[in-house]
């Protein structure tokens, strides 16, 4: 694996930001966090501020200036930064666009002019769109369904023209469905699991949008540190330049998921059995099913995922008893 490099990670105080930051001070790497606080948490990364090896730059990536000094010096870039949510980018798409296609590109400018080794980035399962076919292959798309799914689809065409025009060597991950320690439950646009995870431990009916039977194929978070990681790793030349899904490769209902939720955290405490749960309209939007084949990285990049979204709520449920409640 990858130790004593420079990596710069933007995001970095974010969910996934955040855990990948940890996991490669662990591995005995330099690493640089740039991040605004517009969504990510300084709660997240306080424990690493007094590491050595830690150096937090507050600064935003709609600032080509902020951009071009994280990246002095630097080998590899985690581009994690975005402002996520699907319903966020249809209330306000002009900012989701600032952020995610014009600080997109700022991030690919400033990390092509510091001669960047590797340029890996979060892409998103938003990219498949209408797209009916099950499971989602990497080159087979549809038309995208919201402003962010745009965002992220244009950040897959800028990466491969830099990639052709400048020789930046490039991997998009298109992430599905990531959930874990650190996933913020609070707020207008919290995800799904860890909202639903709060809801029941203050005994409140979650509310699920649709009839339920809206499928998705969640991700724990530690499958998820593995792709950065064999991504950032990988001497396989074939592996570069491309993109990847990034999931577990199985399938579940939101009805599915809100019941495996409810029983693990009755394990806790049993009067979270008796909580109702509640459905509501379908969200503007939304993909009604999410399956990804990861053949593609299994091939490529040697991609193993460890935790299955049993095993991960498991984990999940655990943090966040330990650490809500």
């Amino acid at each position: 694996m990858i130790e004593r490099k420079n990596i710069l990670v933007t995001g970095g105080a974010g969910f996934i930001g955040s855990n990948l930051c940890e996991e490669l001070l662990a591995l005995n790497n330099n690493v640089t966090c740039l991040d605004n606080f517009s969504t990510g948490k300084k709660e997240n990364i306080e424990h690493l501020l007094d590491n050595p090896n830690f150096n937090l730059i507050e600064g935003d990536i709609r600032e080509l200036g902020d951009c071009n000094k994280a990246c002095e010096g630097v080998d590899f870039v985690l581009h994690q930064a975005a402002l996520g949510s699907v319903p966020r980018s249809i209330k306000d798409p002009i900012t989701t666009n600032d952020v995610n296609t014009s600080g997109f590109l700022n991030m690919l400018v400033a990390a092509r002019d510091a001669n960047v080794q590797r340029f890996i980035y979060a892409a998103s399962s938003s990219t498949y769109g209408d797209s009916k076919g099950l499971p989602k292959v990497e080159d087979v798309i549809g038309k995208p369904l919201s402003p962010y799914a745009i965002t992220k689809y244009v950040n897959e065409l800028y990466a491969e023209i830099f990639s052709k025009t400048y020789n930046l060597d490039v991997i998009g991950l298109r992430y599905f469905n990531v959930f874990g320690r650190k996933q913020d439950p609070n707020g207008a646009y919290a995800a799904v699991i860890p909202k639903f995870v709060m809801q029941f431990m203050k005994y409140e009916s979650p509310i699920i949008n649709g009839d339920g039977e809206f499928s998705r194929d969640f991700t724990y978070i530690d499958n998820v540190i593995q792709m950065n990681l064999l991504a950032l790793s990988t001497q396989n030349s074939k592996a570069l330049n491309q993109v990847y899904n990034v999931a577990y490769g199985e399938r579940t209902t939101l009805n599915e998921l809100v019941l495996m939720l409810r029983e693990g955290l009755s394990k806790h405490d049993s009067k979270i059995k008796e909580v109702l749960i509640k459905n509501g309209p379908t969200r503007l939007g939304d993909i009604p099913h999410s399956l990804a084949s990861i053949d593609k990285a299994k091939e490529l990049l040697g991609y193993s995922p460890k935790f299955s979204i049993k095993e991960g709520l498991d984990e999940a449920i655990e943090w966040y008893w330990n650490n809500l409640k």
